[in-house]
């Protein structure tokens, strides 16, 4: 680390904000995407303040060093990953909820508060938070915002981006900018908060949040219906949203995926079936809704269906898609996850398409995801001690994003870009508008000081 820069950082900010300890500074360097490198930051700054981060930006511009913004480390796609020389900007003390506003159903709160216990905090004041990635216990809010992140239930409440009405981002000249109102509605000037969601922290450095409350949903009923083949799940999902139903969350288990979790935790679970489908309803005619949607499935060709209106059994079925993740696990090798999304209509043509890449490729790839909204997850199980298996799981990843974008859908629907994906970038965006978003992040940050070489 330059002299300089640590002078910059001593001067301005308490000295229980600054690590050095190599050792400590490489355990923040990097979040959980595989393939993608880390570097090594020159220090570790962890705030507790909007003041402290204005301060160690300053610090960092005055030193001419670059400063990568983390949240929980939960990413998947290197977006929180250090570059050489950088300021490992930390935003994990500022995890208070500021301000729970029941009369207007919002909530101020700081970027390191977790998904979960911001869930936890509201449903006290009878108040919901939609989004719920899955890792929503252990991933920051502000985490959550700069990939806009999505989740099981974004199928009827959405994404991130819904639920965002205000943002405080410290800006790379220093300067703090407050987007939105703390009022229901708001038309004052360009929407910049919807510029910063999603961004990545190659804009500025999110220090607040405020966010849209609703009710807390009625309690759900839930069905699971397995199909013999791809095509047959397809045109249930289809049917279900062309009759008019909103399905409070709607997830797809492949054969490969229900073979693991029933070997692990023996569910009881049909593994012949080609795939599970996994529904559910919260609205006040939940369970006839559930009873109806139960129905088309098996019109469609469902081999088996069960349908329950007791939330305890509803939530054994959804464990059944929780467990897909610890249950690989258990084989002790390496995993990355895919997160693509294609139109409804094409997912059945991407479900097939994952298993040819899989076989082609000869690499383990079982294969999960939202179905309600095209958002599929496929697996990547593998050796990662064995270098041709490595090449192999890269190539069939790369296949995976070219077929979701020859299916009309996109390489990132809800991990975000980071250094994962920015190659695949200018395939999905036309250059116009691939130019035109470069052009914005220079007006933001000129010097390109932020999170240099992610996102874009």
């Amino acid at each position: 680390m330059t002299v300089s820069l640590l002078a910059e950082l001593s001067a301005r900010l308490p000295a229980d904000c600054l690590q050095t300890d190599p050792d400590v500074i490489a355990a923040y360097a990097q979040d959980r995407a595989m393939f993608e490198r880390a570097g090594a930051a020159a220090v570790l700054v962890m705030p507790r303040s909007t003041a402290e981060v204005v301060a160690a930006i300053d610090a960092a511009r005055a030193a001419g060093v670059p400063v990568v913004t983390r949240g929980a480390g939960s990413g998947l796609c290197g977006g929180a990953n250090a570059v050489d020389g950088c300021v490992m900007l930390s935003l994990h003390r500022m995890n208070q909820v500021l301000e729970i506003d029941s009369a207007n159903r919002m909530a101020r709160v700081q970027p390191g508060v977790l998904n979960g216990d911001l869930k936890r905090a509201v449903a006290e004041h009878g108040l919901f938070y939609p989004p719920d990635p899955a890792s929503y216990e252990i991933s920051s809010i502000g985490g959550n915002v700069a990939t806009n992140a999505g989740g099981l239930c974004c199928v009827r409440y959405g994404v991130t981006r819904d639920y965002v009405i205000g943002l405080e981002v410290v800006l790379a000249s220093g300067e703090v900018i407050r987007t939105g109102r703390h009022t229901l509605k708001n038309t004052a000037g360009l929407d910049l908060t919807g510029v910063f969601v999603g961004s990545e922290g190659v804009l500025g450095v999110i220090t607040e949040v405020t966010v849209k409350l609703v009710p807390l949903p009625p309690l759900p009923s839930t069905a699971v219906a397995y199909f013999a083949d791809l095509p047959s799940a397809g045109r249930a999902i289809l049917d279900i949203f062309r009759t008019g139903h909103e399905p409070s969350l709607m997830e797809i288990v492949d054969q490969a995926s229900l073979r693991q979790v029933n070997d692990v935790y023996r569910m009881d679970l049909d593994t012949s079936a080609a795939c599970l489908l996994l529904v559910q309803s919260n609205g006040d005619r939940a369970a006839s809704a559930i009873a109806e949607m139960a129905e088309t499935c098996l019109a469609e060709g469902a081999t088996e269906v069960h349908h329950v209106s007791d939330p305890a059994e509803g939530d054994m079925f959804v464990e059944v898609r929780r467990r897909v993740w610890p249950a690989f696990e258990h084989l002790g090798k390496a995993m990355l996850p895919e997160d693509v999304a294609v139109p409804r209509q094409r997912l059945a043509e991407l479900l097939a398409g994952i298993v040819e890449i899989g076989e082609r490729h000869r690499i383990h790839l079982p294969t999960i995801g939202h179905a309600g909204d095209g958002n599929m997850h496929p697996l990547l199980v593998f050796d990662g001690g064995d270098p041709d298996e490595i090449a192999r799981a890269e190539s069939a990843f790369s296949d995976i994003v070219e077929l979701s974008l020859r299916l009309g859908g996109t390489i990132a629907a809800e991990h975000g870009v980071g250094t994962l994906k920015r190659r695949f970038l200018a395939r999905e965006l036309d250059p116009v508008h691939h130019a035109w978003q470069q052009r914005v992040k220079a007006t933001f940050d000129p010097t390109g000081m932020l999170n240099p070489g992610k996102a874009l």
